[in-house]
């Protein structure tokens, strides 16, 4: 049967529900319990058996999406799930009110109802609702996906996500694991003594990271803006204001690629913190990725890929020269000496590497040698000053920030400044940034005057960082892409059938 003809059958059935007088779609559902709320009650057959069930005589009303029909002579078995639980309808003729067997006879897999009536537990154990009363509440005009293997192709899942939280109960428990990671991240963040605060989406200059942004236009004002690639430039003008610490747990948008581990929308927390510095900073990362992991999924040693990754602090230190020392198998000298440095970036094939400055080819030697290798956490410190225009350099070498980067799992999941606070050191590095832009780098930072405006009003000694919400839902659900943590993710139009084409 196409599609169309199981429209076609479920609307004739839709006529016959109005005519027996019902609303086929009521404003309000008869519900006195939800059903993830009488599976967690009374779902254990030990504690609960038939006869306490009965001898308890509670009678409820619960809703439900109609997920299988089982028909045995005068009785019908229906599951219905609501949440990502189910609970077991039993019907018999003689029990319902009318219409309720009519109704039940006009009823497909995907429709809601609503059912009443005692608690009870079939003779295999399984806790259901005796039912009494039957309300229906929504057709569904289309039918599911099929029964037994589920919605399968990638594709038509992230598009359609609805279809895949109904048909993968994975799916559904890893956004609702993601929502409590998300809550969970916010109480932390608030024990700490952090406030959350919210920065402009639309901005008139992108800042506070090297990247390419989306433009849009505001057409009262006749202005062009960017949406935001970070907030960070504005969470520091709050710090100047007068704020101790501040959170944002934000949206940001990244004209870029799309990967297993990049999305160009996406969500980060970015926080900051008066009077701290990057070591600060990495001790309030340890304890918040140690206790979510203990808190939502109950553990700190949990599944990566094949893998098994501890988030029990303390997290692995290594400054970069010697992650690249130790995971290229490079003898750590080499990395002190600039002809050595671009004679180990050739030979990897790396681009331009007369043209590049040391510091961006130890970069480029990290993402080659070492990115991929870091499954345990690890904080990776010492940064070049190229990798880093808003960070306070190192004391003693002003060629190297006070940065870190964590990775977990093979990819970045944070990153942290003590933030620049010198508002001429500060000019001088956006001032070089324009200079790469008129290179020809288009995702080199934009001077932002009145972010340095701010500076010269005094910033105190500030420690910052972003963590990426996306990537951090990824390591704790163990989801490998980006787009399985995501419910919407970005996708490209779909190509229209041959025979729409044609029309």
């Amino acid at each position: 049967m196409q599609p169309n003809q199981y429209r076609d059958v479920r609307l004739e059935k839709l006529e016959k529900l109005k005519a027996l007088g019902l609303d086929a779609w009521p404003r309000k559902a008869k519900r006195t319990h939800g059903i993830a709320q009488l599976t967690a009650a009374y779902a254990d057959p030990e504690g609960w058996p038939n006869e306490k069930l009965e001898a308890l005589g509670l009678s409820v009303s619960a809703m439900g999406r109609v997920l299988a029909i089982r028909e045995m002579g005068k009785s019908v078995f229906a599951h219905l799930t609501e949440n990502g639980e189910k609970v077991q309808a039993f019907f018999r003729m003689n029990d319902l009110a009318e219409p309720g067997w009519e109704v039940l006879k006009l009823l497909d897999m995907g429709d809601f109802i609503s059912v009443t009536g005692p608690l009870m537990r079939t003779k295999t154990g399984e806790l259901s609702i005796r039912v009494k009363e039957i309300q229906f509440l929504s057709k569904a005009l289309l039918p599911l996906p099929e029964k037994w293997h589920g919605l399968q192709d990638k594709e038509q899942r992230y598009r359609q996500r609805y279809l895949d939280l109904i048909s993968n109960g994975e799916v559904l428990k890893t956004f609702q694991s993601r929502s409590r990671i998300v809550s969970a991240v916010r109480r932390f963040m608030e024990q700490q003594g952090y406030l959350e605060v919210e920065t402009p989406m639309m901005q008139p200059i992108p800042g506070g990271a090297t990247a390419r942004p989306f433009t849009t236009h505001h057409n009262a004002l006749d202005l062009d803006l960017y949406l935001r690639i970070a907030p960070e430039l504005y969470l520091k003008r709050l710090i100047v204001g007068g704020f101790e610490k501040v959170f944002e747990i934000n949206r940001n948008f990244r004209n870029e690629g799309l990967s297993v581990r990049h999305n160009p929308e996406f969500t980060m927390m970015e926080f900051y913190a008066a009077g701290q510095d990057l070591r600060d900073m990495m001790t309030l990362t340890e304890g918040l990725i140690s206790t979510v992991a203990r808190e939502v999924v109950g553990d700190e040693i949990l599944p990566w890929g094949g893998q098994k990754i501890s988030y029990a602090a303390p997290f692995r230190r290594l400054t970069m020269k010697d992650a690249i020392a130790e995971h290229g198998a490079i003898d750590r000298h080499q990395l002190e000496d600039g002809a050595s440095v671009r004679s180990l970036a050739r030979a990897i094939h790396i681009e331009d590497v007369d043209k590049k400055t040391l510091g961006i080819l130890l970069g480029d030697l990290f993402e080659h040698h070492v990115e991929k290798q870091l499954i345990q956490p690890t904080f990776i410190t010492d940064y070049p000053i190229e990798l880093s225009p808003l960070t306070k350099t190192l004391a003693g070498d002003d060629r190297f920030v006070d940065r870190f980067e964590l990775f977990i799992g093979g990819m970045e999941i944070a990153n942290a400044y003590s933030e620049l606070n010198d508002p001429i050191d500060q000019m001088g590095r956006f001032q070089a940034q324009m200079d790469e832009r008129e290179a020809g780098n288009d995702e080199a930072m934009l001077l932002d005057q009145d972010f340095i405006t701010s500076l010269e009003h005094g910033l105190p000694p500030t420690g910052g960082e972003g963590i990426g919400i996306d990537r951090l839902v990824m390591l704790l659900t163990n989801s490998q892409s980006i787009r399985d943590v995501i419910l919407f993710p970005l996708m490209r139009p779909m190509k229209p059938l041959e025979s729409e084409e044609k029309e």
